[in-house]
């Protein structure tokens, strides 16, 4: 009689063995899963403080189209009509002086 208790007990230990078993091993297996989400999250964090942020460059206003012309262009430009004729020594020395006035 205590044989056929035995046999019977043995299916209801060897299932509560299991069982436990595969409880363990599945609760084991979701806290490596969370773990590793966790450490894939702080890694993205890393990444992206590490990589420059590329701004677009920015817009360059155009050049006005009507720039009066400096006072050494202005120079330059009576000194050339100087050489070549274009303006006596007194209108030079006029001009010239009426410029840096």
């Amino acid at each position: 009689m205590f044989a056929r208790r035995a046999m019977r007990r043995r299916p209801l230990v060897t299932a509560a063995v299991v069982g436990g078993t595969a409880y363990y091993a599945g609760k084991r297996r979701a806290q490596g899963q969370a773990q590793e989400a966790a450490q894939d999250a702080q890694i993205a964090e890393m990444q992206a403080q590490t990589q420059p942020v590329y701004a677009p460059p920015p817009a360059y206003a155009p050049a006005p189209a009507s720039e009066a012309p400096g006072l050494g262009d202005q120079l330059a430009q009576l000194a050339k009509l100087h050489e070549t004729g274009g303006l006596s020594d007194e209108e030079y020395a006029a001009a010239k002086a009426k410029l840096l006035a």
